[in-house]
């Protein structure tokens, strides 16, 4: 497992680094370009979101039909190419251009589909939690760095170094990462895309991505801004409230993702993260001292990263194996768009709205969300069977559907076996192994 999930984790996490390099800093660098103003800011900064959420289900899709790699390396190309154009932005509106152009490169989904195609379904879990943990490392590592590359030697190295690891990751994925399965089921795909909106599970999960994302986007907005203007801080310090936020974020990370995962204990953990997320609001928008403040701060990311390692393995349990580009990429649309609309609002209601008005609001929102989650269903423990493909299985195939109350079923004709995915509280695997050879 670990041989396919580093390469794969490695470009993930290279992505969301260029992404997060100029997340600390560039609500201050932007607002001094030409043509400027906060609500463009705010576009700046959730830009990128609005075609991640345009394109996500597209590449997501397309995937599925066409295969992940080529996907992956479409979307990093883009991904590229925007960030060259942000390098060389002199003004407000050729900046939001290639932030838009950042974010048609939407593989989110793809590389967290190709992991669910290249890892058993009872490792899935660890391999998930593997690609949140170096999304986290990268996301504390680019805290730091970020604002020190960025008063050292200028925003635009940040862009041009985000274009460097973005065509590197093409090289990487070529070079090391496997091709996944060829697999052939059973289900019909004219009907699958109403059942994945009509998921009352996928809704939920839907819905908590597109308010943990717009959360995020929106701290992004008001950190920085606050730290300078209100309590006077320079750029180059700003990582000294990003690198204790990370710490101990990615301190929060791991127990969260193994008492989910191994208690099947999710929608509580998801619930634990929304209370660190009004806490955190709360003391943001009521304090009166930077001290305050950065502790607001740092509460906030414990949260979220308490929820990072486990959202998508948890949307993904939700999803047969021809929906899971679908399943992810439908995921990540609502989290983008959350992305997006979190920095236009910011945008809009940093300075005419006061923040404790703002902190209020974050928390009756929170409060309902919470509710949401606990009548969520956590997903079952299923166990999964491999049987040999030979001419005497493969005949019985049609015999799973009819006669047993299975999750589902799958060819993995790279492997040559019969993936069977069941309740062992229904089912028993000689049960299912009488069936396919009869």
């Amino acid at each position: 497992m670990i041989k396919s999930i580093l390469p794969l984790s490695s470009i993930i996490a290279l992505r969301f680094f260029g992404l997060f390099l100029v997340l600390p800093v560039l609500s201050v660098y932007a607002i001094n370009l030409y043509g400027a103003t906060t609500t463009l800011v705010g576009i700046v900064i959730g830009g990128y979101a609005l075609t991640q959420m345009i394109f996500q289900v597209p590449f997501g899709v397309m995937s599925d039909k066409l295969g992940r790699k080529g996907t992956i390396i479409t979307g990093l190309v883009l991904f590229g190419i925007g960030s060259i154009f942000c390098a060389i932005a002199n003004d407000i509106l050729l900046l939001m251009l290639g932030r838009f152009l950042q974010g048609a490169g939407a593989i989110g989904a793809v590389v967290s589909a190709t992991i669910s195609d290249l890892v058993k379904e009872e490792e899935r879990s660890k391999a998930m939690a593997i690609m949140g943990m170096s999304i986290g490392i990268s996301f504390a590592a680019a805290m730091v760095l970020g604002p020190t590359i960025g008063a050292l030697a200028g925003v635009q190295t940040l862009f041009y170094l985000t274009a460097v690891i973005a065509f590197g990751s093409i090289f990487v994925l070529i070079k090391f990462v496997p091709d996944p399965p060829k697999i052939t089921h059973s289900y019909p795909d004219d009907k699958q895309l109403l059942q994945v909106l009509t998921n009352i599970n996928l809704i939920k999960m839907n819905t908590t991505n597109f308010l943990q994302k717009g959360l995020m986007t929106f701290a992004f907005m008001i950190i920085p801004m606050i730290l300078t203007k209100n309590f006077g801080w320079q750029m180059s310090e700003l990582w000294m409230v990003y690198l204790p936020s990370m710490i101990f974020g990615i301190l929060a990370m791991g127990p969260a993702a193994i008492f989910a995962e191994k208690k099947s204990k999710f929608r509580e953990i998801l619930s634990l993260g929304i209370v660190f997320f009004a806490v955190s609001y709360l003391l943001m928008g009521f304090s009166s001292s930077s001290i305050m403040f950065v502790i607001g701060v740092v509460i906030f990311f414990i949260g979220f990263n308490m929820h990072e390692p486990i959202m998508q393995s948890q949307t993904s349990k939700y999803a047969k194996v021809h929906q899971r580009g679908l399943v992810l990429g439908i995921f990540n649309s609502f989290g983008y768009l959350g992305t997006f609309l979190g920095g236009v609002f910011g945008g809009i209601f940093f300075g005419k709205v006061s923040l404790s008005t703002l902190a209020i609001t974050i928390t009756i929102i929170c409060v309902v969300w919470i509710i949401l989650i606990l009548t969520m269903r956590n997903p079952g423990k299923n166990k999964q069977l491999y049987v040999p493909l030979n001419e005497g299985t493969k005949r019985n195939t049609g015999r799973l559907d009819k006669e047993l109350n299975l999750h589902e079923w799958y060819i993995n004709e790279t492997e040559n076996v019969i993936v069977i995915k069941y309740d062992n509280n229904i089912l028993d695997e000689d049960t299912i192994l009488n069936t396919l050879k009869q």
